[in-house]
């Protein structure tokens, strides 16, 4: 089975959170990123070299992007303002969208690709790279686009993309998991609004008085939001809280590591949130949003790029919407999973590799992505020349130094499947009511078999 390290090295993580919080600094000779070795990238280059030469013809050619963001309240206008401008200074490359929700697009890639209509590029994230790459669904970075363009990405970045030693994916930025919380509702609750709670005991003191409070309607508030949908990317920020305990669901092989007082320790504080009703059950992130949004959910774990969930329902959450770093649980230190949103690139020939590598140049500079960053999706750059985007974000600051804190996390094929077993093991201590160390077993075995296929 296929593995990979998905790990950011601390010492580029803290430029990117330095940038990225108002510091502003550019990164240190030792962070910059270093070009690929001649013998390393001969086949690559040679193949990104025939893509190049293909793009100089005016032949027309049409991509086909998959991309969920579309349907996405927030976003369209953005992706939209991409289309036109890439078109427009490309005239004989169209694109052609390819659109469905976020948890159903990855399969309609694959059953158009069942019937012989393969996409060119998809913008997703990086838990779906395996997969993808596994079903022969998309190709090398570096048979795509040419080594001095690679060469800017930050290296740690770039590896944690890596399959077999070669990146799958192109990272448009990234992100931990942070924690949003409402600052006008810690007022209400007597709560200082300028001093989050840093673990998750003080967590649950700060919970005891938000749940006492009521919204402008009546409506009660949700002190602690968690996401425990079926989704993967919800498994993912379970995953995410099992590092903030210090725990661990694989081992350095991708072998099942759950026998560590961690990851008990994580099952255990979903169920203890559930029984106190602080945490909305089966909720997707979305649906967090939407409470956080709506004054009903006081405190929650997001990707930084959630918060555009949240201004989109609710301009006004600017005004008490903050951020602080994830929490330390148990013997943890509240180390936190990178999330990113990245590009995926299909082969479908010369011509049409070299248009979406193309596009993907485009899109991946400050004059495109800069405003995207700073008003629509906080995030952190993944690109070198890109250190000073979002420096002065209000809302990402509190929760500077962030993604310093990041765990090393082995990729495997079915990760997607396994974090939806995570899903499960939550819904089973909270919906189903399941004692922690039953529900264990149950994920056990399940999990167990995943990683056997």
């Amino acid at each position: 089975m296929k593995k990979k390290l998905l790990a950011l090295a601390l010492v580029s993580t803290m430029t990117l959170c330095s940038a990225c919080s108002g510091g502003g600094s550019k990164p240190a000779e030792t962070q910059a990123p270093a070009a690929t070795t001649a013998a390393a990238k001969t086949e690559a280059a040679a193949s990104a070299e025939a893509a190049t030469t293909a793009a100089e013809t005016a032949e027309p050619v049409t991509i086909k992007f998959a991309n969920y963001a579309l349907l996405e309240a927030g976003y369209e206008d953005f992706w939209n303002g991409v289309k036109e401008g890439f078109e427009k200074e490309n005239p004989n490359i169209t694109i052609e969208w390819v659109t469905a929700p976020y948890g159903e697009l990855v399969n309609q890639v694959i059953n158009m690709a069942g019937g012989g209509d393969k996409v060119d590029l998809i913008f997703g994230e990086i838990g779906w790279v395996p997969g993808l790459e596994d079903a022969g669904l998309s190709v090398a970075v570096d048979e795509v686009l040419p080594a001095d363009y690679l060469a800017d990405f930050y290296p740690s970045i770039m590896e944690s993309f890596n399959i077999d030693g070669k990146p799958y994916g192109l990272p448009m930025y990234v992100s931990p998991y942070v924690l949003y919380y409402n600052t006008e509702l810690f007022e209400k609750a007597g709560l200082d609004p300028a001093a989050p709670p840093t673990t998750y005991d003080e967590m649950m003191e700060y919970a005891e008085k938000l749940s006492q409070l009521k919204d402008d309607n009546g409506n009660p508030v949700y002190a602690f939001g968690q996401t425990t949908a079926s989704v993967p990317v919800s498994g993912s920020a379970i995953n995410g809280m099992i590092f903030n305990f210090g725990g661990t669901l694989l081992d350095g092989e991708g072998n099942l590591s759950i026998d560590n007082q961690g990851f008990k320790d994580a099952i255990t504080m979903l169920k203890t949130l559930d029984e106190k009703g602080y945490n909305p059950q089966n909720a997707k992130l979305k649906d967090l949003r939407n409470l956080f949004a709506l004054g009903q959910l006081a405190m929650y774990y997001d990707q930084s790029w959630g918060y555009n969930g949240i201004q989109s329902i609710n301009p006004d959450a600017k005004n008490f919407t903050a951020s602080a770093k994830p929490l330390k649980g148990g013997a943890g230190d509240g180390q936190s999973i990178l999330q990113a949103h990245c590009l995926i690139f299909a082969d479908n020939g010369d011509a049409k590799k070299a248009a979406a590598a193309k596009l993907a140049q485009y899109i991946i500079t400050p004059e495109v992505l800069n405003d995207y960053l700073t008003n629509i999706t906080p995030a952190y750059p993944a690109k070198a020349a890109m250190a000073d985007s979002v420096a002065d974000n209000d809302i990402l600051k509190g929760a500077a130094g962030s993604a310093e804190n990041v765990i090393a996390q082995v990729f495997v094929p079915r990760i997607s499947d396994l974090n939806l077993e995570l899903c499960t093991l939550a819904q089973a201590v909270t919906v189903s009511g399941k004692d922690v160390d039953t529900a264990i077993e149950e994920f056990r075995k399940a999990a167990e078999a995943i990683l056997a296929e």
